[in-house]
């Protein structure tokens, strides 16, 4: 496929060398959490940013790093619901390569730690309140969010912000 730079990627056979954050804040900037079925637009680059942020004021800087990067599989095979993914046959092993690609690139642990998870899941309740149509169901998501406030960044916004978020946590890691 051919990124927003210009460069190649092959999706199915990633490699470290081929991953550029111009790329991964350009895309996930541009693509909509829940497939666009929420009240306002808000990008998987501002997620990822919030919940990098929500680990710096944390002091966890390990966290915040694997928080920002965590979706960036998403860059190459896009947002996928959480709801679907199980029945994509192929998904998460793509995904999987996708992700240890983007581990090997950045410097970062391979395996996603239990704090980033937790915190993936508990967003999900700040989202929902603050951008979602009462559900008709209730979700099965932790009952306390991590406390965010979403800022529904126009796609150029959120790129900026990931990116600067990204070379924050560069120049904190140097030091």
């Amino acid at each position: 496929m051919q990124t927003f730079t210009g460069r190649q990627f092959w999706p199915m056979d990633p490699r470290a060398a081929e991953i550029f954050i111009e790329d991964i804040a350009h895309s996930l900037a541009m693509q909509c959490r829940y497939a666009g079925h929420c009240l306002r637009f808000y990008s998987v680059a501002e997620h990822a940013v919030l919940m990098a942020r929500w680990f710096i004021a944390q002091g966890m800087h390990d966290e915040a790093e694997q928080a920002l990067h965590h979706d960036d599989p998403e860059t190459y095979l896009v947002d996928v619901p959480r709801p679907v993914k199980p029945f994509l046959p192929g998904y998460k092993d793509a995904e999987q390569r996708v992700w240890l690609a983007v581990a090997e690139r950045f410097g970062l642990q391979p395996v996603l730690s239990a704090h980033v998870h937790d915190a993936d899941s508990r967003i999900l309740v700040d989202e929902m309140t603050q951008n979602m149509t009462p559900p008709s169901k209730p979700w099965n998501i932790p009952a306390v969010g991590l406390g965010v406030t979403l800022q529904f960044w126009t796609p150029e916004q959120a790129e900026a912000e990931y990116l600067a978020t990204y070379w924050s946590l560069v120049e904190t890691r140097r030091h």
